[in-house]
């Protein structure tokens, strides 16, 4: 059954669904003046999430698939830390809050605050600091907030480690990758087990306990072997949780990734059989499974919240964030608002001459309509849960079960293939389904005919 299977869906173009509609379905009708018509009608009493994104690195990693450039030295960066505080109060001032003196209402509460890349953490002390000083001005972060980054191993110093925990860093997610010195090689990312495990003692001593790992399967001279032996040394250095994402060959779109020779990519059936052996070799050390491509500890908050149907869907994956509200800030970056969403200029410098001019440097979105908000809740319960049920769904959107009626039918040859099973209304993926739940979730995507070719395999 599984061969048949995975030779009917792993290799379809699907998107990973971190949001619906997905990015590639945003438009301009979101610009500035929308977008500052949303963030004015925030409730402040309503906790919200930040996004930070910093589109810088030290170099350029062939597999990268993110939105960044090098940045070989930091004048860059800091100017872009300049910047980023500017947008910060720009936002705020834009919520009703008069930046600095006596505010002109109650700060908006923060739960979660969550720094992208590139690599955020080349932000120099001084502006590190700088950034996080103003969004606790600007902001109520909350006692119990989630504060994340994520890090290249190889930037992390004690002094680094110790900066990150004065900034009030909860989180920190490593970009591991893989531990064989042939495939670190291959992908342009060298970075000896010694030097992680010196990343990881260096935030446990500055008490920053909650880490992350990042692994990837479908890398250049990735073989069974080698994926098991990664798995065995990310578990000796104990991460709480692990996130293993399939690598996307896209050289068309992401240039660098011609560096990467395409003949030392593993085949489609070596790909499936690359990210099995991980998630085995994973299960074999305790680790739970956490929807799609995620894997925690059993006393880890993600791997509580999978079991009480509390897991959720935003664009850095699963989370356990639950606020309805997400502020990007940074090029590029992309904010989530009760009436849709709103994406800044990916350019650093169209992203910079907005804020200087006063302007909120949104550029694209997408206006959220009734069917667009229930077709997402869906995705994201079958992405987190892999069951739910449409009905109850329905009702809570105000609409029948027949506004779902398209999706019901597209899952009919997933049903016959064992994938998914649907009994009054109700959508179930199988074990044997669970790898291409993504392939479930498209059935009720009614953007995806006009993009299909823009995304990643199922698996």
């Amino acid at each position: 059954m599984t061969t048949s299977l995975e030779a009917r869906y792993a290799t379809r173009n699907v998107p990973r669904y971190t949001s619906y509609p997905t990015a590639p379905h945003f438009d301009g009708e979101v610009g500035a003046e929308v977008y500052a018509q949303w963030l004015g009608r925030l409730d402040p009493a309503v906790p919200v999430s930040i996004y930070l994104h910093v589109p810088y690195c030290r170099a350029i990693c062939h597999y990268c698939g993110c939105h960044t450039k090098a940045a070989l030295r930091d004048d860059p960066v800091v100017d872009y830390a300049e910047t980023l505080i500017e947008e910060i109060a720009l936002v705020r001032h834009t919520m009703g809050i008069q930046t600095g003196g006596e505010a002109d209402g109650i700060k908006p509460k923060v739960a979660h605050i969550h720094w992208g890349g590139g690599t955020p953490s080349l932000l120099p002390r001084q502006q590190f600091l700088a950034v996080t000083a103003a969004l606790k001005s600007a902001f109520d972060v909350l006692p119990d907030a989630e504060h994340a980054i994520e890090l290249d191993p190889r930037t992390v110093t004690p002094v680094l480690a110790m900066t990150l925990k004065q900034a009030g860093i909860t989180r920190a997610s490593l970009g591991v990758q893989d531990f064989d010195p042939t495939v670190q090689a291959a992908i342009g990312r060298v970075q000896p087990y010694e030097r992680v495990a010196d990343a990881v003692a260096a935030l446990r001593g500055a008490g920053i306990e909650a880490l992350n790992f990042d692994l990837m399967y479908g890398l250049p001279h990735q073989t069974a072997e080698t994926i098991r032996h990664t798995v065995e040394l990310a578990h000796g250095l104990e991460p709480s949780r692990i996130a293993l994402f399939g690598y996307a060959h896209v050289p068309w779109f992401k240039k660098h990734q011609r560096l990467i020779d395409e003949a030392a990519l593993p085949g489609a059936t070596a790909r499936i059989a690359l990210e099995r052996t991980a998630r085995e070799a994973l299960a074999q050390r305790g680790y739970l499974p956490v929807g799609l491509d995620h894997f925690a500890r059993p006393h880890d908050p993600m791997a509580i919240a999978a079991a009480d149907g509390a897991l959720r869907r935003n664009f850095q994956g699963y989370t356990t964030d639950t606020a309805d509200t997400l502020i990007g800030l940074g090029a590029s970056s992309i904010g989530r608002m009760p009436e849709g969403f709103a994406q800044n200029a990916p350019d650093v410098g169209h992203w910079r001459k907005a804020i200087e001019a006063g302007r909120l440097p949104v550029v694209r979105g997408k206006v959220l309509d009734r069917d667009d908000r229930l077709r997402a809740a869906v995705i994201e319960k079958l992405m987190c849960d892999y069951r739910v049920d449409l009905a109850a769904v329905a009702a809570q959107f105000g609409e029948p079960v027949e506004a779902l009626a398209d999706g019901e039918e597209r899952l009919g040859e997933l049903v016959r293939d064992g994938v998914v099973t649907l009994r009054d209304h109700v959508v179930t993926v199988t074990e044997a389904g669970r790898p291409f739940v993504r392939v479930a979730a498209a059935a009720f995507d009614t953007y995806l005919a006009a993009a299909a070719a823009r995304h990643s395999v199922a698996v």
